[in-house]
């Protein structure tokens, strides 16, 4: 279908980019400069938006900005698929620019204005992810994302800030320009095009045997979505601020990757040729072990965050489980997983950032009591957990529910034993949180004088904890941005 020409997909991918400018020049006065980024971040929502009702119609809108390479334009198109991306990290991103204020006050951060400048760059290069019309442009927004999100990682300039900063652009830039370059290189040579097609471009263009390494280069090579084992970067990059590491759970980061790899499956490959190839069934078996796995680890993990951050590379694998099933159910599950996880993800972010900010503390192990001082902050941890386990009445039961219902289309048994298990390990590493802050006791004079963290903190983690909570009752938008995505 061809979509009318609009400046609106730049200028949501710009908005953001020339926001960093103002914040920049507002350094020195902390109130105008946190101004500024919650009004780039509302604005962002609001251009992304006011395209939604032209999507749901089956319309769209592109912009294109150049053409550097005969048929493949650097060029931005509309569609459900992004639509549905862009809408969620947009909404979280206001969320997370809030928060950001709160947490980095409370601790006295250094380097604000360069942390929030580097925010305001990040969202801009997900949001081109988003918007992307090839791989061409999706790859340039991709390598943007991962450099402008390094001053984030590395924000504590220490020593384990810059090792994890080296380890971050060692796994995402090689992995990147090792596999995925190459990978798009041969797409282009044996396709002509780079351009997201419903239905894929490749049928009939390559031997078996070239799909499938091209197949396990770009799902290998979009490191970002955490699949073992190029996972390494997500847990070292823990040693962010906090509200970093919501971004890069929650709004964009790994989201980017796991964006990547289902544009790749759906528009690249296509569900047909997959299936021909039975290339589905060994996607979804490869990621069921990564699934496991950082399930297994996640159960060992003291530090909160660590332990956050193995369940994302978990539940990552999800998302890419679903699309290489193949069946209706199944994609649906997988990309409305997308969004369900990054809700239930960045309240737990927010909360353990929150509990940091009150009370300094980061292991599970020192955290006895603490729900009974912090009730809002356990009971928001205690909502983003059921959602991520997949219960009701959670958003994520029912993008768990979707797949489960998408394992058995596919009569994939084998699958369906990995969502329940998985689950069931989900609950065991999340629940126990939740209980010794509530019912232990803590070690004497342990807890005096710890209350709730600032309302810049608590506010976003009740609103998104809450979101969590609608979304089971109200997905409607969202699930017809699937539909639309998919063609069903």
């Amino acid at each position: 279908m061809a979509y009318p020409d609009s400046i609106w997909p730049l200028a949501a991918v710009c908005i953001s980019l020339l926001g960093t400018v103002p914040i920049m020049l507002s350094g020195r006065k902390p109130n105008l400069r946190e101004s500024w980024t919650v009004l780039i971040a509302i604005g962002k929502f609001c251009i992304i938006a006011s395209m939604l009702p032209a999507v749901l119609s089956g319309g769209g809108f592109v912009f294109t900005l150049a053409e550097v390479i005969p048929g493949v334009p650097i060029q931005l198109k509309v569609d459900a698929m992004g639509m549905f991306f862009a809408l969620v990290a947009s909404f979280l991103w206001i969320f997370t620019s809030i928060y950001s204020i709160g947490y980095m006050r409370a601790l006295n951060e250094h380097d604000q204005t360069r942390y929030f400048a580097s925010f305001a760059a990040a969202i801009s290069a997900t949001i081109g992810v988003a918007f992307s019309a090839n791989l061409l442009t999706l790859y340039l927004f991709y390598e943007v994302l991962s450099l402008s999100t390094y001053p984030l990682v590395t924000h504590e300039q220490n020593a384990e800030a810059r090792y994890s900063g080296r380890k971050y652009l060692t796994y995402i830039l090689g992995t990147s320009i090792g596999l995925v370059l190459p990978a798009m290189l041969i797409t282009y040579q044996i396709a002509g095009t780079l351009d997201f097609t419903h239905g894929g471009i490749l049928a009939g263009t390559a031997s078996p045997a070239t799909l499938s390494l091209l197949l396990v280069l770009f799902v290998l090579g979009f490191a970002k979505a955490g699949i073992m084992p190029f996972h390494g970067w997500l847990p070292a990059a823990m040693v962010a601020p906090t509200p970093v590491s919501s971004f890069l759970h929650g709004v964009a980061v790994v989201k980017v990757g796991v964006f990547s790899i289902l544009r790749v499956i759906f528009d690249i490959f296509g569900s047909d040729l997959l299936h021909s190839l039975d290339l589905g069934v060994a996607l979804t078996y490869f990621v069921s072990i990564t699934i496991l796995a950082a399930s297994l680890i996640a159960l060992t993990q003291d530090n909160l965050k660590r332990r956050l951050a193995y369940s994302t590379i978990g539940q990552l694998s999800y998302m890419v489980l679903g699309a290489g099933m193949l069946s209706a159910a199944g994609m649906t599950g997988g990309l409305l997983h997308i969004a369900m996880h990054a809700f239930g993800k960045i309240t737990l972010f927010f909360c353990a950032g929150a509990i940091y900010v009150a009370s300094q503390k980061k292991y599970i192990s020192q955290m006895d009591g603490l729900g009974r001082r912090m009730p809002i902050t356990y009971t928001a941890f205690f909502l983003g957990s059921l959602s991520i386990i997949g219960m009701p009445p959670l958003g994520g039961f029912l993008s768990k529910w979707n797949l489960l219902i998408g394992a058995l289309q596919a009569d994939q048994l084998v699958l369906v034993l990995v969502l329940l298990i998985s689950s069931l390990l989900n609950a065991a590493y999340f629940l126990p949180i939740v209980y010794r802050g509530f019912f232990a006791t803590a070690k004497e004079d342990e807890g005096e004088g710890i209350q709730e963290a600032p309302l810049l903190c608590l506010v976003p983690l009740s609103v998104t904890a809450l979101g969590s909570l609608t979304l089971f009752f109200f997905p409607d938008v969202l699930l017809r941005l699937v539909r639309l995505a998919l063609f069903l």
